[in-house]
């Protein structure tokens, strides 16, 4: 596995954190496993996360379709696939002719990187959030999974939800910067950290500061904060998502691949 995660470290970078973190490939949460596609000789030549998301790994458009029919033989409800473009919807393309139904496909999202610091100087004032500032935190992701994904997350699991994000402030991967109210003005999650590289994820401006640029600072802000758990800072941005796409452009990421999500 870490052979296969080593391939593209950016693009994997959430097998790499579990990698990293448990020093194994099965994983161990209830309900999660880890399916492989082996060689006639054993040798491990693709694989996928297998839980409420599914995240395939090294899987080729050739081998994609094992992996679908394994999932739709699985016979569970998944939130979403995400991951390398080609992987993500060969599988799918595979699922949906068994039978299976989306909600929304997002066929290109843009995976983009930096391994330096921005040009841009940094805003001051965002820092890794506090425990005792959970309160405020929490409805800040809210609102961001609301934008970004069309349901409140609450609704599916709320007590799963607060334990992630409280999680996320105990490993110092949530970033935040609140106002002198106590509410939250920007917010940025490293969703997944490996040794090689980190991923950012909910990413939210309150609606208010929006359109006043910045984004830039805060973006520059979460870079560096970023670079002190690994080299390589990454995130994926929907393609629609023209003016998002060029701030993170003007930070000094980069393109470096293409992502795709398919919702359920």
């Amino acid at each position: 596995m870490r052979e296969l995660v080593d391939q593209d470290p950016v693009a994997n970078v959430f097998m790499a954190s579990q990698l990293d973190q448990h020093h194994s490939a099965v994983p161990n949460i209830l309900g999660v496993h880890t399916a492989g596609f082996f060689a006639p000789d054993g040798e491990l030549l693709a694989a996928s996360w297998v839980g409420a998301n599914v995240i395939p790994i090294a899987v080729t458009e050739q081998l994609a379709p094992a992996f679908g029919n394994y999932l739709s033989a699985l016979g569970r409800r998944h939130a979403s696939i995400y991951g390398p473009a080609e992987a993500v919807l060969a599988i799918f393309r595979q699922m949906r002719a068994k039978g299976a139904r989306a909600s929304e496909v997002r066929p290109c999202q843009p995976l983009l990187a930096m391994s330096g610091a921005s040009s841009i100087a940094p805003h001051p004032q965002l820092r890794p959030s506090r425990m005792e500032c959970f309160e405020q935190i929490l409805p800040a992701a809210v609102a961001m999974f609301e934008e970004e994904v069309g349901y409140s997350p609450l609704t599916t699991g709320e007590d799963f939800y607060r334990r992630r994000v409280a999680s996320l402030i105990r490993q110092g991967y949530s970033l935040s910067h609140l106002d002198r109210f106590g509410e939250v003005i920007f917010k940025a999650d490293l969703g997944a950290v490996s040794r090689a590289a980190s991923q950012v994820q909910g990413v939210w401006l309150r609606p208010d500061h929006r359109g006043r640029g910045l984004s830039h600072a805060y973006m520059a802000a979460v870079v560096e904060l970023a670079r002190r758990h690994a080299p390589v800072v990454s995130l994926y941005v929907n393609d629609y998502n023209t003016r998002a796409f060029a701030s993170y452009q003007r930070v000094g990421f980069e393109r470096v691949g293409t992502f795709a999500t398919v919702l359920f």
